[in-house]
């Protein structure tokens, strides 16, 4: 079977680029494992965050590294093996959260970030999935008056630079928002003109539908080998063999590993995540998304129930789950939210997001092999930054002008 392109990977980024390339009148086949959004896009929070321009950097401060020793924390957990494995990429994550460097990264980061709702709005629409979308933005939540300072400092910076809309609040004023959270906090960053989503992966599903709808196909399947043939692909799977003039790698946390067969050494590592639903009186439900800040977990009140996500675990894709810093986060949520009810599942999600040293995705040509586009890396926004990510590959791939400098995500910049 031939097609003009294939596009590896059915999450947020993948579907998304397939989308933007049906749209432009392209045949397009999406190929993955699982049915869309059920891999890393499906377990995330649930924003398309508008105010994240600044990307999560490396620990640098003496304290907080030392902190993190224990491995106790509930914002980062470590496993040894995990550390050793991705120690060069790791090194060069630390060595570019510097203050200089880093101030250099928010700039080009946060040109994806500026485009985000932006690019989701028409695919929302498209897609029939608005009552999906809440725009009442979130709640970032303080514990240490130091700290909401220190944020709201930055959302002032972020706000001047780059159309960030935010309001701070004090504890009354948290309290008036959100009635069920335990008293004594400092306040919050109310950050408006971020969205929530009560269902990552149905929304995910949504855009898939959409990009079928457009003429494009889906295929379950498992790949098992991609080679060049001729002026384009040859994509064998556990389904057939397909050809393609173009093929896509928007592979997620499994793409470094992949490009290895084809001579890329990208320095790849992952930051996995967990995730457990809860239960909660209706008339005591959260009323916005609440992420708290000094300890680093959120609270996302969605359709399956009160979803609590944590903070990175360093350790490799596929090592065994570890639930300690999930039970811890459930500890201090109680604290925040006394309401929160039982576990609704009898095992909670493990995923991974998809990482790369500079903190930026890879969004382009492979530099080696003509027909061959890279889609990942996208970090802690995948989901927030997939469709921007679709309009910019299918204007690259189709020669047009692109909306931002594609020069900070070029593969070769490793």
């Amino acid at each position: 079977m031939s097609r003009e392109t294939v596009v590896l990977g059915a999450g947020m980024v993948g579907v998304s680029i397939a989308w933007h390339l049906a749209r432009r009148g392209r045949s397009v086949l999406l190929v993955d494992r699982r049915p869309p959004g059920q891999e890393t896009s499906y377990g995330n929070g649930g924003l398309i965050q508008r105010e994240a321009v600044r990307p999560y950097t490396f620990p640098r401060q003496l304290g907080k590294l030392v902190s993190a020793l224990p491995n106790r924390r509930v914002d980062i957990r470590y496993r040894l093996s995990g550390m050793l494995h991705f120690a060069g990429p790791l090194f060069g994550y630390w060595r570019h959260s510097a203050p200089r460097r880093y101030e250099q990264i928010i700039a080009e980061y946060a040109s994806l970030i500026a485009l985000s709702t932006q690019e989701h709005e028409p695919m929302i629409e498209a897609a029939g999935a608005a009552e999906l979308i809440g725009k009442e933005g979130w709640l970032e939540v303080h514990r240490s008056q130091a700290e909401l300072e220190r944020r709201q400092h930055e959302a002032e910076d972020a706000a001047k630079r780059f159309g960030v809309t935010y309001a701070a609040c004090d504890g009354e004023g948290l309290a008036r928002l959100e009635p069920e959270l335990c008293s004594g906090l400092a306040g919050a960053i109310h950050w408006t003109n971020s969205w929530s989503v009560a269902d990552p992966g149905g929304l995910v599903t949504a855009y898939a539908a959409s990009f079928q709808r457009q003429g494009g196909e889906f295929q379950q399947a498992s790949v098992r080998q991609v080679s060049p043939q001729g002026e384009g692909w040859r994509i064998d799977t556990d389904t057939g063999t397909l050809d393609a003039r173009d093929v896509v790698v928007a592979l997620g946390p499994w793409s470094g590993e992949w490009l290895k067969g084809f001579g890329y050494r990208l320095p790849t590592f992952v930051k996995r995540g967990y995730h457990m639903h809860y239960g909660a009186a209706q008339e005591r439900r959260l009323r916005h998304w609440i992420a708290d800040s000094d300890i680093g977990y959120i609270l996302a009140p969605m359709r399956a129930g009160i979803r609590l996500t944590t903070g990175a675990e360093l350790a490799r894709l596929d090592a065994p789950p570890c639930h300690g810093q999930l039970d811890a986060a459930e500890r201090r949520a109680r604290e925040l939210y006394p309401a929160l009810g039982e576990r609704l599942e009898a095992e909670p999600w493990k995923g991974a997001r998809p990482c790369l040293p500079d903190m930026k995705p890879v969004i382009g040509p492979a530099p080696r092999h003509k027909g061959l586009w890279l889609a990942f890396g996208h970090g802690h926004q995948g989901f927030t930054m997939g469709p921007v990510t679709g309009r910019l590959m299918a204007e690259l791939m189709e020669g047009e002008p692109t909306a931002v400098d594609m020069a900070p995500f070029r593969a070769d910049r490793f």
